[in-house]
Order: C-alpha cells, then structure tokens, then sequence
C-alpha cells in the first residue's frame, strides 16, 4: 500500500516518531512517501499532497494538522490521524497503537464519509470546511449584523460578534465552546451559532443539507471568513454567502471507534 505521512512540524519528538514509523512501514513492504514540509525537516525527499496520490494518508498530529492537510488535497483521499495534540477529536489512533492498526490494513480501506461545507459568493466558491467557518469583524469588540435565509425565506435576523457555520464533525470543536450542541456525524446537517449575540433569543440551530441556506451581512463593518482555521477570505459589508453540502466528504479512516464513546473519553482530557 502506497501510504503518504504527514506531521507537524513544531516538535523533533514527533518527527523521530515520523521517521521510525516510515522505516518499520518499509520494513514490511509498503511504498512509503513524505508530505514536503515534514520530509524537509527530516532531510529527505518529499512530496506535495496535491501530487503524492496516494491510498492512505497518515497524519500524526493534532486536528489542526489533520484539518490542513484536508485543506491541501485536491481529490479527498482515506485519511487516518495518530493524535499528537492537546485532544484530538479527529484522530482515532495512539502513537503506541499506530504502527499495529496500519499493518493490519488492506487495500480495501473501510472509511466514515464525513460531510463538508461548500461556501460560494455571487456563484464563485471561498473554500470547503470538514469543522466549521467563522465570519468575525476586522476590527475587535465590533459587532455584525446577520440575517440567515433558508429556502430564500428570512429565518432570522441578528447582531452578534461573529456567527459559526459548523458541520456535525465540526460540532465538537468551536461550536461546542460557543455553545451549541453536539451532533451525531452522522446527520446531514449545517450548524449556526451566533457568538455572544446581542439578544439572547438568537440562538444555535440544526438545519437539514438539502435546504438553500444563505447568510446575508448587514452591516457598516467588514468581515472575514476563516474556514477551518486556515484561509481567510474578505467579506463586504452586504455580502451574501451560500452555504451548502460539498461534493466531496472527508474519508476518515474507520478505526472501530464509537463516535460517543470517543466524545466522553476525549472531555474528560479538557
């Protein structure tokens, strides 16, 4: 099996870690090939994800690291995360179990399709988010002006700092610090939560991926959308932003986890 690791790249424990893994992959017969950035800071030769095309892509990091590298692939690929970070929601595996799980893999690689959020203005895509988008003021301790449109029909309208557009993976992540619920991977669905919204009526919401949901900025003030903590897009102040289901689901790897049982474990650690 053709399998593609990446790393990040802040901590020399995780890149011996990297190496020794790829050589023991080796070791039993599997093509081994390193994302550029973390090949470089191991001195070896390596590969951008947009040209490895791979059957797997082995991420050993936190979900920052994993959330960028879906970021970066052109086509989504099966992708299975050994959590190197603080908690880890989106990667099912131990270093110490890691090397284990991989060797038992085949060719055919059972995935969890996990949806993502498409994001277009006046018909020209911004980006996909696996977790979830934020608009926020430029300018700090302003407020925005949103109305929310479902099936062109205003559902509701509000000021508040800023407003989270989640996916149910993305429900146990920023959505779950403002606030809102978590959601069953699962459902298709797109989550909205105001942040610190003037009035306290303006609550999260769960609306089905099959609606026309649009976000209509009404404010002096201008914005950014940040999708999935890494790339930010400018925004006007009247802009309209479609949100929709992407095409293209996250393929996680599925390591035999239960999603709840994953969600206690892991807040425990918080």
């Amino acid at each position: 099996m053709k399998m593609l690791l990446v790393s990040r790249i802040d901590s020399s424990d995780v890149l011996d870690y990297i190496r020794q893994l790829g050589a023991d992959l080796e070791s039993r017969g599997h093509e081994v090939i390193l994302e550029e950035e973390t090949a470089g800071l191991l001195g070896l030769p390596g590969v951008p994800i947009l040209s490895a095309s791979p059957d797997l892509v082995v991420v050993v990091g936190g979900d920052g690291t994993i959330l960028r590298s879906i970021q970066r692939m052109e086509r989504q690929v099966p992708l299975i995360g050994i959590n190197w970070g603080e908690v880890g929601f989106l990667a099912d595996l131990e270093p110490s179990e890691a090397l284990d799980f991989l060797l038992a893999l085949s060719k055919n690689i059972r995935c969890e399709q996990r949806m993502r959020v498409a994001f277009s203005r006046d018909g020209m895509n911004l980006g996909e988010a696996l977790n979830e988008a934020l608009i926020v003021t430029t300018r700090p301790a302003k407020m925005l002006r949103f109305s929310i449109l479902i099936d062109g029909v205003v559902a509701e309208q509000f000021r508040a700092d800023g407003l989270l557009i989640s996916t149910p993976t993305g429900s146990t992540a920023y959505a779950m610090s403002a606030g809102g619920p978590i959601v069953d991977p699962r459902i298709q669905g797109i989550v909205l939560v105001p942040l610190a919204p003037y009035m306290l009526s303006s609550r999260p919401h769960v609306i089905s991926s099959d609606r026309r949901i649009e976000i209509k900025l009404e404010s002096a003030r201008p914005a950014d959308l940040v999708i999935d903590g890494q790339r930010t897009v400018e925004l006007g102040t009247n802009d309209i932003i479609e949100v929709k289901k992407s095409a293209s689901p996250a393929l996680l790897v599925d390591a035999g986890q239960n999603f709840f049982a994953k969600v206690d474990r892991k807040l425990r650690r918080m």
